[in-house]
């Protein structure tokens, strides 16, 4: 069996595991077991929510019997007050969350896909959130890109200092954080399901042609300066860099190249 197809069975299991337990209302699938479906491939996980009669929460969060009666787990880590990553023998690996309804109200979370629901229970507009969840892109490039400037400028700083894991999440973290949150605005954005809670998912098929000049700007932990004077070079290619700050960032940067 393909693991695509597994992937999408389990999710069905654990609707039925669900069901003769008893206490649950329903089952999403969110993500790539989601409405994302199409993107579902063989390197895709379980991500899933479970909606629970109140009261019912903490028995599915303290117990994983509904679980390991499906599949055995080989591991198990609790990573919030709501749910587990879990990893299965057979190596399927699973991030879900318990919810009461009411818990769901104000939450900000992408539109799942209905799985299982108890017969009784009829508000399946749960699956689609009613609080927008704020965009991480900007729309203008003065902010970001002089954040991304000045994240160059201390993080170059900080490496000639020493400090060069502080510095590796400036340049090559920060600022090119600050870059993807305006590269809409810079390149079409090829539609291929984006993820609101991270701009860097899926990069490369959407923004195909700034992923062909990334690679030279995170060149690592021992090329921060060379990966700045890049980030720089892209910057002032979009916007009129201010003159002073640009010779300083190269400033430092040739100061600490070697």
């Amino acid at each position: 069996m393909l693991r695509t197809e597994l992937l999408l069975q389990r999710l069905g299991e654990i609707g039925k595991s669900l069901e003769r337990m008893g206490g649950a209302l329903l089952l999403l699938g969110v993500g790539s077991v989601g409405v994302e479906t199409e993107r579902l491939d063989e390197y895709s996980d379980l991500d899933f929510f479970v909606i629970v009669k109140p009261g019912e929460k903490n028995r599915y969060i303290d117990r994983l019997d509904w679980l390991e009666e499906i599949h055995p787990l080989a591991y198990s880590f609790k990573n919030s007050d709501d749910g587990y990553k879990v990893l299965f023998e057979d190596g399927i690996f699973g991030e879900y969350a318990v919810f009461e309804e009411w818990e769901l109200a104000n939450a900000s979370y992408t539109e799942g896909r209905v799985i299982w629901k108890d017969p009784m229970y009829g508000n399946t507009e749960i699956a689609k959130p009613v609080s927008p969840i704020p965009t991480l892109k900007n729309d203008a490039l003065d902010f970001p890109l002089n954040e991304a400037l000045t994240n160059l400028y201390i993080g170059l700083g900080r490496y000639a200092r020493g400090e060069r894991l502080s510095a590796t999440r400036f340049v090559q973290g920060y600022a090119i954080d600050r870059i993807l949150s305006v590269l809409h605005l810079l390149e079409h954005e090829v539609d291929y399901f984006p993820d609101p809670f991270g701009n860097e998912r899926r990069l490369e098929k959407r923004y195909p042609r700034f992923a062909e000049i990334i690679g030279d700007m995170i060149q690592g932990y021992n090329h921060v300066p060379e990966s700045a004077i890049r980030i720089l070079n892209f910057i002032e290619e979009v916007y009129p860099v201010n003159r002073r700050l640009s010779d300083e960032i190269r400033r430092l940067a040739n100061l600490t190249c070697r």
